[in-house]
């Protein structure tokens, strides 16, 4: 069990995909992401191993939650500096996603 406070250190934020590419280094298919966080947090890079249920094309313009307080993590030569949330089906990932569209920078509550 965790505390209410230790639920509250974990910063997850509503974000808009602005950019994907794909990411040959990586050691696992996956993507690049650049996601809009608004004004207060602004653009962050994020590794995303979701190739198998989404295109490039699809993911553009998608909100997703985000945990965007942990350190930057080095993922070969990319930087990896916010969390794309998701649930395992079938050793793939479905995004964790809104069911309507709220302003970039939302906290999750």
């Amino acid at each position: 069990m965790i505390s209410w406070n230790d639920f509250k250190k974990v910063d997850l934020r509503i974000g808009t995909i602005k950019e994907v590419s794909d990411f040959p280094e990586a050691r696992k298919p996956a993507y690049k992401l650049i996601v809009d966080f608004g004004e207060e947090i602004g653009l962050k890079k994020s590794s995303a191993q979701i190739t198998e249920r989404y295109s490039k094309e699809d993911l553009v313009g998608q909100q997703v939650i985000a945990v965007v307080n942990f350190p930057p993590k080095q993922i070969g030569p990319f930087m990896s500096e916010c969390l794309v949330t998701g649930f395992y089906d079938n050793d793939s990932v479905v995004l964790a996603v809104p069911e309507q569209k709220v302003p970039n920078g939302a906290k999750l509550c």
